[in-house]
Formats: C-alpha cells, structure tokens, sequence
C-alpha cells in the first residue's frame, strides 16, 4: 500500500498534476463513508444524497 502511494505521488510530482490530489482525497473519504455507514441506521441518509 505504501508503495503505491509513493507512485501516486511521484507521478504527480513528476508531471506536474497536484490537482489530482484534492479528487483522490474526496473519492477515499466517500468511500469510506460508505463502507462505515452500511451497516449503520444512517445508511438511508448517506444514500439520498447520491
């Protein structure tokens, strides 16, 4: 798992695309939104706002 955040951030490093940074982050955060609420009572709340 290291390894690959350390390519990921020599790509964006190497190519100048720092922007992707901010998209990665959100992705990962919505995801683990989901894994962590599906099981929960708030899980229909999470799904209304997709």
């Amino acid at each position: 798992m290291l390894d690959l955040i350390r390519d990921l951030w020599g790509f964006m490093r190497d190519r100048k695309k720092f922007w992707l940074a901010p998209i990665i982050v959100v992705m990962l955060l919505l995801g683990a939104l989901i894994v962590l609420a599906q099981g929960s009572a708030v899980a229909p709340f999470i799904y209304t706002l997709f």
